[in-house]
Formats: structure tokens, C-alpha cells, sequence
């Protein structure tokens, strides 16, 4: 089923299609400072109670400055529909397909995490295009806290 004409009047950017695409484009997502509010909110969408992630002085005990955010959490600052990625490709998306991660760094209240998509690779196939995109999140200290990988299929 077609989308509604009113959609296209608020496309955020101009629609493209796989073909469009092209490795290296670069899809910036916001910035985000870590407060209390970001790991209590996490902490009720995930059920992780564990005291690394809420407890100062359990961390500080441990040698940490402060409680760590979860893995999960910093992976989720780089959803794609944070950003302009998915208002692009439109209908074409069929969804994500695959998602992975190494936490390279601890993320800790009051960072300012700076997430970013880039294509790495485009796979078209006979009716499908495979969209592979390389995730990372900097710190506001130049630091890579996370390095993954989103893949996404669309319609040709």
C-alpha cells in the first residue's frame, strides 16, 4: 500500500533509492549528555539492576569514577532513526537485519556522547539492496566508547 501524498509534503530530505546511496556517506545522529535521567530510564526499559550501572559508591569501590552506562544504552544512541538515514530511504526499508558491538571505552554521567553511521558497504541483490553501516560514539574527549555495525535491508 502506498503512503499517503501528505507524507511526501514532510519528507524531512529528499527521498532516495539503493542505487542512491554510496559508500562513505555519513549520517551523523545527536549529540547526547549522560545524566542520571538516561541510566534510570534504561534501567526500567532494560530490567538491569546491577549496581555497576546506578550505584556511585559500588563503582567507586570497583575504581570507577562513577556508575558506567550500559553497553545496551550506548549501542541504542546509535539508532538510525535518530537521524536523517531512514527519512532518506523512506518506503524502501524493509528493516534492520543485523546488529553488533564492542564497547571500547566506559561512558559515565556527564560525557557527551557523539554517535555516527557511515556506509561501508552496499550489496544489491535481485530485488534487495543490503545496506552494512559502520556505528561508532565518541566521547567529548575525542575517545571511541563503541564501534559496531548496523545492516539493513530495502527494496530496489
Amino acid at each position: 500500500m502506498p503512503l499517503p501524498p501528505i507524507y511526501d509534503a514532510h519528507r524531512l530530505v529528499p527521498p532516495k533509492r539503493f542505487d542512491d546511496l554510496k559508500v562513505g556517506d555519513r549520517y551523523p545522529l545527536p549529540s547526547r549528555t549522560l545524566g542520571d535521567g538516561n541510566f534510570a530510564a534504561f534501567q526500567a526499559v532494560s530490567l538491569d539492576n546491577h549496581p555497576i550501572h546506578y550505584d556511585y559508591e559500588y563503582c567507586k569501590a570497583l575504581g570507577h569514577p562513577a556508575p558506567l552506562a550500559h553497553g545496551l544504552q550506548v549501542l541504542a544512541f546509535t539508532a538510525a532513526g535518530a537521524g536523517l538515514f531512514p527519512h532518506e530511504i523512506g518506503d524502501s526499508l524493509l528493516g534492520m537485519i543485523e546488529v553488533s558491538a564492542k564497547v571500547l571505552k566506559p561512558a559515565y554521567p556527564g560525557d557527551t556522547l557523539y554517535p555516527m553511521l557511515e556506509i561501508a558497504e552496499l550489496t544489491r541483490q535481485r530485488t534487495t539492496g543490503v545496506v552494512a553501516m559502520t556505528a561508532t560514539v565518541t566521547n567529548q574527549r575525542g575517545e571511541t566508547v563503541l564501534e559496531g555495525r548496523h545492516v539493513y535491508l530495502l527494496k530496489l
